[in-house]
């Protein structure tokens, strides 16, 4: 059986190595700015999300409505 490559299973190690590599690569100081970033791209992401849903909602009538 298959396994999917990306999000296999990570365990301790794997983590810490990804840890390790993104501290040298971008440094310890920028490691701060860039959890900020990722945070704003998932708030901004996720009421998007939340808009299309209730845009959705607006759009289609209940079932009751029409009866």
């Amino acid at each position: 059986m298959l396994k999917p490559l990306l999000f296999g299973n990570f365990g301790v190690p794997e983590i810490l190595l990804i840890v390790l590599v993104v501290l040298l690569f971008f440094g310890g100081k920028k490691i701060p700015e860039l959890m900020k970033g990722l945070g704003k791209g998932v708030r901004s992401f996720k009421e998007g999300m939340n808009g299309i849903e209730n845009d959705l909602k607006e759009d289609i009538p209940d079932k009751k409505e029409n009866k």
